[in-house]
């Protein structure tokens, strides 16, 4: 198994890309602790794992809140001994959002994308530091690489701040042994907050500019963030990975 004997935090876990990231890791023998401020859905998915012979656990977290980034991750050192992968997968659309000069939507949309993922990096790199190092996975989006005229401005700009903080981070930490690579999904499933996005007109047109003429599926980031995540990929950091269809090679 790619993930045996590793400990991993997941935030966003409980539903869409992170749930899927979840399961994968815990079928590939990760220690899974799923983060979320969904609770009934965060525990089916640890459930759903343990029963597939996996180990995992919930945790509460609103990924904007420091207090919580400091317990969940001291909880998972407490309970597992060790952090050595942290996804940051926790996001909010901003595809919703019908004024797109709205003050609110972008502090809301900075908290969350971007600083949520700044305070993850924060604890977990602590953590890791003290174990010998780890790997990072940041979920950006083809957002952080281009601007769009269906969502606010501050998706975009959230998603480009996880871009350049994930590529700090690799350049900052490698020393401790830190690895720390974004992964940049394109067209898929609508989110919980998506609004344009999940409209199938918008998706009609959006899809005539992926080459493989589909969306992806959840499963496919999933995959992606492994790989990433696992040993087979020690030598790369600081990179982009382009879970797209072609759409930003076009």
């Amino acid at each position: 198994m790619r993930l045996a004997g590793k400990v991993a935090i997941i935030s966003g876990a409980a539903s869409g890309m992170g749930a899927a990231t979840a399961r994968r890791f815990g079928k590939e023998g990760a220690n899974v602790v799923v983060a979320d401020m969904l609770e009934h859905e965060g525990k089916k998915v640890a459930n759903d794992i343990v029963a597939a012979n996996g180990a995992a656990t919930f945790m509460t977290l609103d990924v904007t809140s420091e207090a919580d980034w400091k317990r969940v991750v001291d909880d998972t050192v407490a309970l597992y001994g060790k952090l050595d992968i942290l996804v940051n997968n926790a996001g909010i659309s901003g595809s919703a959002v019908s004024d797109l000069l709205d003050t609110e939507a972008w502090d809301r949309l900075l908290a969350v994308n971007g600083r949520g993922v700044f305070l993850g990096t924060k604890h977990a790199i602590l953590a890791m530091k003290k174990s010998g190092g780890g790997s990072i996975v940041n979920l950006s989006s083809i957002s952080g690489n281009t601007g769009q005229a269906i969502t606010h401005m501050g998706y975009n700009a959230s998603k480009g701040a996880v871009r350049t903080l994930t590529k700090s981070t690799a350049v900052q930490f490698g020393a401790d042994g830190i690895r720390a690579n974004s992964v940049h999904p394109g067209l898929m499933p609508p989110m919980r907050t998506s609004g344009a996005t999940a409209d199938p007109a918008v998706r009609a047109k959006m899809l005539q500019g992926v080459p493989l003429r589909r969306a992806g599926e959840v499963d496919e980031v999933a995959n992606a963030i492994l790989f990433l995540a696992s040993d087979e990929a020690s030598y790369i950091t600081g990179a982009e990975l382009w879970v797209d269809g072609g759409y930003l090679a076009t």
